[in-house]
């Protein structure tokens, strides 16, 4: 299983995570997702199929671009 910390700058609070972790949720192989709003960041925890790049995707779709 990998596991990547992705900074998001528009998680403004915990709906945002909320939000993110539904949408993931929905990518085949994504595991775990857990956020911080405060740091602005979600821990993003897969194995295939899903990868980095589907991860990335996903949340450029749903307006919270990966930095």
């Amino acid at each position: 299983m990998e596991k990547q910390t992705f900074s998001i700058p528009r998680i403004s609070c915990g709906h945002c995570v909320n939000a993110i972790r539904t949408e993931l949720a929905e990518v085949p192989g994504v595991r775990r997702v857990e956020g911080d709003p405060d740091r602005k960041t979600v821990e993003v925890a897969w194995e295939p199929p899903a990868t980095e790049s589907a991860i990335r995707a996903k949340l450029q779709e749903i307006a919270y671009p990966a930095q």
